[in-house]
């Protein structure tokens, strides 16, 4: 059975290179962090030979949940805090999912392209074509955590069943929520709908693949808002392609953008977006806050609500 990480886990990588997901030039990074006692980023790379070139460099703050373009283990070696905003985009998400799981059941997307080519899709009226209803069916979420826990009060008015999958989650915690505690096959069975909310870890790397996709109940459809490397795109691919799976919506991909020949573009069956569930004015302005906020405790000597790594006082 695969295992989803405890709640609290960051990526830390130990070599110079950082562990993935930013975007910037590390010889620019490197020239703004010389003179810097305080550094603040949310995509920009921070490697160790980043960190050694700024020796005045007392803190790092990094705009999103998970400070995976920060080589934290270097930053603790150095005896320098890395401070991020867990949760700043989960709203954001959340409100994405929904909109992704309606997009792709109803074919809203496929409807807008088609009309904005000039061609009025009325076969989408039919029987064998028209969407899908929420309203009695089962959805499956994969992973528990901050994100999916927030997602539950969303599915409710759609008349939705909710089972879940994650082991570190107490029953306790699944009872309060009214969201029923299932093992995965039992979920990949149930599910008219499943979406992946789990973090990506080697443990959890393509662990929907060929053998889940085939225990998913014909039909049903697939929403990854997570992380790419968390399907098999490929085994995706064919599960699609055949008609066993009604369809998939997908927000994040193995390598993005992905190239322009890959195989699920070219599919009917699918919604694409470009990685942007995480992305809101409000997320962006959460995330600024809280790293800004923990800065300010940081320069007035006050503890850190939001730290990642172990320093010494």
């Amino acid at each position: 059975m695969w295992g989803l990480t405890p709640p609290g886990r960051n990526a830390i990588c130990g070599s110079d290179e950082i562990k993935d997901d930013y975007a910037g030039e590390i010889d620019a990074v490197t020239e703004l962090v010389r003179d810097a006692h305080a550094f603040v980023t949310h995509l920009g790379p921070v490697t160790r030979s980043i960190i050694q070139a700024g020796p005045e460099l007392a803190i790092i703050g990094c705009c999103r949940g998970g400070p995976v373009n920060v080589n934290v283990a270097a930053a603790t070696a150095h005896n320098i805090p890395v401070v991020n905003a867990p949760g700043r985009n989960s709203q954001a998400v959340v409100e994405f999912t929904v909109g992704l799981i309606l997009a792709e059941c109803r074919g809203i997307a496929r409807a807008h392209a088609a009309l904005a080519a000039g061609v009025w899709r009325g076969d989408l009226y039919r029987y064998d074509r028209t969407g899908r209803e929420l309203s009695g069916q089962v959805i499956g979420l994969i992973g528990l955590g901050a994100v999916a826990q927030q997602l539950v009060p969303y599915l409710r008015p759609f008349g939705l069943h909710i089972v879940a999958y994650d082991p570190f989650v107490s029953p306790a915690r699944f009872a309060e929520l009214g969201v029923e505690q299932v093992d995965l096959p039992t979920l990949l069975a149930r599910s008219d709908f499943v979406s992946i909310h789990a973090r990506l870890t080697p443990q959890t790397t393509n662990m929907i693949g060929r053998a889940e996709l085939a225990q998913m109940k014909p039909g049903a459809y697939l929403i990854n808002t997570a992380r790419g490397g968390l399907v098999d795109y490929a085994a995706l691919y064919d599960a699609l392609a055949s008609g066993h799976l009604g369809g998939a919506g997908i927000d994040c991909y193995p390598e993005e953008p992905p190239p322009p020949d890959w195989p699920l573009l070219k599919l009917p069956n699918v919604t694409l977006t470009p990685h942007i569930a995480g992305a809101s004015q409000g997320s962006a302005q959460r995330g600024a806050d809280d790293v800004a906020a923990d800065v300010a405790n940081f320069v007035a000597g006050r503890p850190l609500e939001r730290c990642v790594n172990p320093v010494r006082p």
